[in-house]
């Protein structure tokens, strides 16, 4: 049995991520603080669900709050990070950016300070495919460059990697990175397309659907993710014997420190998405079809051979499948 902290627990992935860790018999702490980014009562729901459960307990607090960081990894003793609380969102970086410096890189030090000084054997956390940016090499590979973000809440997750890398080569604490590309499913956050789309359709509104339809994404169901990351959490990264400063590979290091992508490899139009859907709820959706938002790119695809090789794992769950549960989950949960 290992003792975990899990932040965002209360969160779409943190929830599910506990969820699995309990039922294997760890000792989880679970840390959120219920921002209202969205729908405060879908995280007290999935809370709910935890609470009460053997091994779970739970601390509500900001990874930004210093103080009260400082105090937990005093106070208890964790084998494993695995950081997934953080301002999400790329459009909502563009008109708030102070919620993402605060939570994702000044929360993100503290994270790394109580790994660093209480004995942490391993720090999992929660990078992004939205890294990947400008790049339009496919698919997209841990071994690529990612230098260039198009939005504030890609260039801090990029900070993340280097933060993170920072304390693997000055401390030897192990980490690794992990690139989420668009996770649905159950309990899924209300700001993704899935559930706004679920949403309109069902409520007879029009869907507003970027790039004139013209968009991929690598679409991965939350199990796949939660399979991956606790594959990940059971192997602690060590030095790349073969890396060399001379020609250096940005998914490896000298030091103990990992990325992987966590995707589906198997991108799916948006419109043919948005089929799925359609075809679940038995309703033709309509759609207001607009140009690309800004920060958004046109496709992402994740190259998973490494994630394949190391942890011997590759998400498989077809679109179709997932969006059939995420629909039955939703019907439910709102009882329409």
């Amino acid at each position: 049995m290992s003792s975990i902290l899990v932040t965002g627990a209360a969160g779409f992935i943190g929830f599910h991520l506990t969820k699995r860790l309990l039922d294997r018999g760890d000792r989880v702490v679970g840390l959120d603080n219920l921002n209202d980014y969205y729908d405060v009562n879908l995280k007290l729901d999935r809370l709910r669900q935890l609470e009460g459960r053997e091994g779970f307990s739970f601390v509500r607090t900001s990874l930004a709050d210093r103080p009260a960081l400082e105090d937990l990894f005093a106070g208890q003793r964790f084998d494993v990070v695995v950081n997934l609380a953080a301002q999400a969102g790329v459009r909502y970086s563009i008109t708030n950016p102070h919620a993402y410096v605060d939570s994702n890189l000044v929360g993100f030090i503290n994270i790394l300070e109580g790994c660093r000084h209480h004995g942490v054997k391993h720090l999992v956390y929660a990078s992004s495919s939205s890294v990947y940016g400008a790049n339009t090499a496919m698919p997209f590979s841990i071994h690529h460059n990612v230098d260039h973000p198009v939005s504030l809440y890609a260039a801090t997750k990029k900070a993340n990697e280097l933060m993170a890398h920072t304390y693997s080569s000055l401390y030897g604490l192990p980490t690794t990175g992990l690139r989420f590309f668009t996770v649905y499913g159950p309990w899924g956050r209300p700001d993704m397309a899935l559930f706004l789309f679920t949403k309109a359709i069902l409520e007879g509104r029009p869907i507003d659907v970027y790039n004139f339809g013209k968009m991929q994404r690598d679409f991965t169901y939350v199990d796949d993710i939660v399979e991956g990351v606790t594959r990940v959490m059971d192997r602690t990264p060590e030095p790349n014997p073969a890396w060399s400063g001379a020609r250096p590979d940005p998914g490896t290091s000298y030091a103990p420190y990992r990325i992987y992508n966590i995707g589906n490899n198997n991108p799916v139009e948006l419109l043919a998405f948005i089929e799925a859907i359609e075809q679940n709820l038995g309703i033709t959706a309509q759609k207001n079809l607009l140009p690309l938002q800004a920060g958004d790119v046109p496709a992402t695809y994740a190259d998973v051979d490494d994630l394949m090789n190391d942890v011997g794992f590759k998400p498989a769950t077809p679109i179709g499948e997932g969006i059939e549960r995420f629909v039955e989950w939703y019907r439910g949960y709102y009882g329409v």
